[in-house]
């Protein structure tokens, strides 16, 4: 098997001190290889979230070694790891995060800005990656003035554009419907696969999770892999 895309070692996590510290897990460990769609299921407040933050190096863990192709994330410094994750990690939240006074355009080439790429250069990649999601009608609109299968779509284009290694999904489809649901899931694993990356994502959808290569369930500290019949 090839090496893995991210693997995480020994991972601790908790909040707060004293009698009130909560821990959410303390020896996890995971990891996810190219091509691999996976879903990460378990009750609210297991730390879901708080594993996909750990993974894409927003959050620090307690302990344990986290690796994204080679490179440990938590012994770059804070200013080189923002860096390492812009080229190397993609995020899909649930409530987009697009920014408001910015064009759909805008917001898709905003990786590439921040890369140092030009504005021009940028913004006809981020046009080609907004035609690729269907939203070539509707790249010039502010967020305000799109649907949220349309907001969805645009944060999956955001989230590809420089070619990540791992695209990191939390709740993608949560506000959708069935329909736009679907659809938003069968773009990013497509473009995802298509350019050479792994996608983990939480979800509450069983129906979602079921579309996915691989299941995992996390609960009182441990992740485990299941069946899909389990979902």
């Amino acid at each position: 098997m090839t090496e893995p895309v991210v693997r995480a070692v020994g991972l601790a996590k908790g909040f707060g001190r004293g009698p009130a510290r909560v821990t959410v897990f303390e020896d996890l460990s995971c990891e996810f290889h190219e091509g691999d769609v996976a879903a990460i299921v378990g009750p609210s407040g297991s730390g879901k979230s708080t594993l996909l933050h750990l993974l894409g190096g927003i959050d620090v863990p307690d302990a344990g070694v986290i690796e994204l192709g080679g490179t440990r994330l938590f012994e770059l410094d804070p200013k080189r790891r923002a860096a390492f994750r812009n080229g190397s990690i993609g995020f899909v939240f649930q409530f987009h995060h697009l920014l408001a006074e910015f064009t759909a355009v805008e917001n898709v080439s905003l990786p590439l800005r921040l890369a140092g790429e030009g504005r021009r250069l940028s913004e006809e990649t981020a046009r080609e990656m907004l035609g690729r999601v269907g939203l070539s009608q509707q790249a010039d609109r502010r967020p305000s003035e799109m649907s949220g299968g349309e907001l969805s779509r645009a944060a999956v284009a955001r989230a590809l554009i420089r070619r990540p290694r791992i695209v990191l999904a939390d709740e993608p489809t949560g506000n959708l419907d069935r329909s736009n649901a679907d659809e938003v899931l069968s773009l990013l694993t497509e473009l995802a696969r298509e350019r050479g990356a792994a996608v983990v994502l939480v979800t509450h959808d069983p129906v979602i999770a079921r579309r996915c290569d691989k299941i995992f369930h996390l609960r009182e500290g441990v992740l485990e892999k299941v069946d899909v019949r389990e979902v």
